[in-house]
Formats: structure tokens, sequence, C-alpha cells
């Protein structure tokens, strides 16, 4: 099983992408424990301040480290945590490979950031990797949390209710997928290619290869590159 505790400013904006399909199925069957935690719950004052104006004068506000503090370490004393990861535009950018890594692991922290950002001794002392899924920057860090949730599991086994499924996705093997097909054979003038309809495993397997490293030359080719570079 695999647990992430998410750290937000917004958990409303989390319930809907963790709480449907693949993800609330994992949650469902225990292979997998979300926990969103609101950042204001350790908040100052009856406004439970977690933000302030940054020094130097620049504009905008700034999450404050004390509040993220005290919740991670609330956290850790429970749970022995693998990587604590800040969504941020700046971070490692979110591919296959680091998703396939980080579904290997049992325990993550993930901080959404919000507004001007975090104070940079959070990123210094507690953050341990820090994740991009682009770049461009967006109103928060609850988005690029609940894509990276999505990407890390649907890999672990049981999640998906053929495994093989997710083993032949997009960027598995540095290669786009090829094609896929179903009912009805032909619609219209549009048909299905033949050998799809043969029932010969080999042939399929054959063709499934061609047309994935075809897509890949003509739509990725910097992936192909960066297959012969590894």
């Amino acid at each position: 099983m695999i647990r992430i505790d998410i750290i937000s400013l917004l958990p409303e904006l989390l319930e809907s992408p963790l709480g449907h399909s693949i993800v609330k199925r994992a949650a469902d069957k225990g292979i997998a424990q979300i926990n969103i935690h609101d950042l204001r719950d350790y908040g100052k004052g009856s406004y439970r301040q977690v933000d302030d104006y940054p020094f130097g004068g620049d504009a905008g506000m700034v999450l404050m480290i004390e509040p993220v503090y005290n919740l991670i370490s609330d956290l850790k004393k429970r749970v022995s945590y693998d990587e604590i990861i800040y969504m941020s535009p700046d971070g490692e950018l979110l591919n296959q490979n680091l998703a396939n890594r980080l579904s290997c692991l049992k325990n993550l922290i993930i901080l959404c950031g919000h507004y001007k950002g975090i104070d940079h001794r959070i990123r210094e002392h507690l953050i341990t990797m820090e994740i991009s899924i682009g770049d461009y920057v967006l109103s928060g860090g609850e988005i690029p949390a609940a894509v990276l949730c999505d990407a890390v599991i649907r890999l672990i086994p049981g999640a998906v209710s053929d495994e093989t499924s997710a083993l032949s996705d997009s960027f598995q093997d540095n290669l786009l997928a090829p094609p896929v097909y179903t009912r009805p054979a032909k619609f219209m003038e549009w048909e299905v290619p033949e050998v799809l309809l043969s029932g010969n495993p080999k042939l399929i397997k054959e063709w499934q290869d061609e047309m994935a490293l075809e897509r890949t030359e003509r739509l990725r080719p910097r992936l192909l590159k960066q297959k012969s570079d590894s």
C-alpha cells in the first residue's frame, strides 16, 4: 500500500479528482491511502493565518514556515516518509520514469504551494524533492498534486483491473502508445486495421510495435533520443 499525505490551503480542490475513478477504487481496495490536511488548521489566531508579506517588499503573499513545519513534524511523529515533495514549476519535470519510481515507495508527503510561493527555508530544510508538471505557473499546487497522485497510484498493483494496461501506456518504454480501436470494425468508410481482427497475437504485437515507433518518430522524436541515451 502507498500512503500519500497532501498539505493544502484548499482541500476542497482535491476532493473531486481524488474521489473518483482509479484513485478512488485503489483507496476502496486498501492499496492506496490519501489523507488531505488543511494547512489552516496550523494557522495563527482567529484568522488561522498561514501567509505573510515577503521580506524585501515584493508583491504577493508567501506561505509561512511555522505552520508548514508544525504540520510536517506532526505527520513525521507517526510515519516515516520516503519523500517530502513540493509541487513547484521549477522542480523536476514529472514523467513516466519518475512516476514509476515513486510508485515503488510507501509513504509520501505532497506540499501544495499557493500565492507567491513558500518561505524558501521550507525548501532548504524540509523538502526532499520538488516536482513540476510543466513549464507554466498555476494558482496553486492542488491540481499538480492530483496529477501526481493519479500518475503514481494507477501503477500500484491492483489499482487497474488489467495490470498489463498500465504497463502498455505511452512513455513506459519512451515510446508513444500505438493506436487503439473498438467495435464496430467498420464505421461509415472508416475501418479498423485488418491485422487487429486477425486473432494472431504475434502479428498484432509486431504491428503495435511498428505503430508505436512510427508515432513516436513523427510526434515526439525527442523520446527516441532519450531512449538511445539511457
